[in-house]
């Protein structure tokens, strides 16, 4: 278990779920993930849930408005990374060929936050704390731990998230053959990835897939399915790296849980 001071520019240093059932998502991820929720109101009816581990916190819940399920939005987690100006990355974003869905605004006294989809049309967050540093802990289980961008351009990708938040994205070289697996490094720290290409799905929409630890894999996927999870993927091994899956909860937002083989 490690405590977060402060996240570092270019981090993943929270993650929303926006969802069509908010009372639902608590019980579901509270009973997954041992997570606590602590309801802010936002507005007339509307409660911003605040989930917390071991005093820390650890990722949020809101209801999808009114104009996201207009336009169809599904339930979804959304991803955020910690930058130390939020109007700046914004504007970088936008010279880097991305789209500001919403430009920079203050979230009460908390943080500075914009909505930026990426020039593939994966769409993140950045956030300026203020009076929220975002994610509290990491390396326990119900912690945020990685994060994988699914692109059908991973090379364009590539340079839009090199250019803005200045990361290494770099081919894997451990796999022979060559598995096409982009590694996400943020200075020191490798935080995600980018998946080759699949052949039988070359079309698929653009998205970020947040990944969640846990010690046993196996155990967390069978007890998402018993509290109304669906697998989109069934527990899996990567040689020499941990075995995942990949969870739809029972509104349809889609997350992964992954267990590391890695010691230390």
């Amino acid at each position: 278990m490690t405590t977060i001071a402060k996240n570092p520019a270019g981090a993943f240093c929270w993650i929303e779920l926006a969802t069509t059932d908010q009372n639902a998502a608590k019980t579901f991820y509270s009973s997954l993930f041992g997570w606590t929720a602590n309801d802010m109101p936002i507005g007339p009816g509307d409660v911003y849930s605040i989930f917390k581990l071991q005093g820390e916190d650890v990722a949020a819940a809101c209801t999808l408005r009114p104009e996201q399920r207009s336009r169809h939005v599904p339930p979804h987690w959304m991803i955020y990374i910690a930058v130390d100006n939020a109007d700046a990355a914004a504007t970088r974003a936008s010279q880097m060929g991305g789209n500001v869905l919403a430009p920079a605004f203050d979230v009460m006294d908390v943080g500075r936050m914009a909505v930026i989809q990426d020039p593939t049309g994966a769409a993140f967050a950045v956030w300026q704390a203020k009076n929220s540093k975002g994610v509290g802990l990491k390396d326990v289980d119900g912690t945020l731990c990685w994060a994988d961008l699914s692109t059908p351009d991973p090379e364009q990708a590539a340079r839009f998230y090199n250019g803005v938040f200045g990361w290494t994205i770099s081919d894997d070289t451990d796999d022979d053959p060559p598995s096409g697996y982009k590694h996400i490094q943020n200075g020191a720290d490798y935080i995600g990835g980018i998946p080759p290409l699949r052949a039988d799905n070359p079309r698929t929409p653009a998205r970020w897939l947040a990944y969640f630890q846990t010690s046993n894999c196996d155990a967390t996927a069978a007890k998402a399915k018993q509290l109304g999870a669906r697998l989109y993927l069934e527990p899996m091994t990567m040689e020499n790296v941990g075995r995942f899956a990949i969870v739809a909860d029972p509104q349809g937002a889609v997350f992964a849980i992954f267990q590391s083989m890695r010691k230390g």
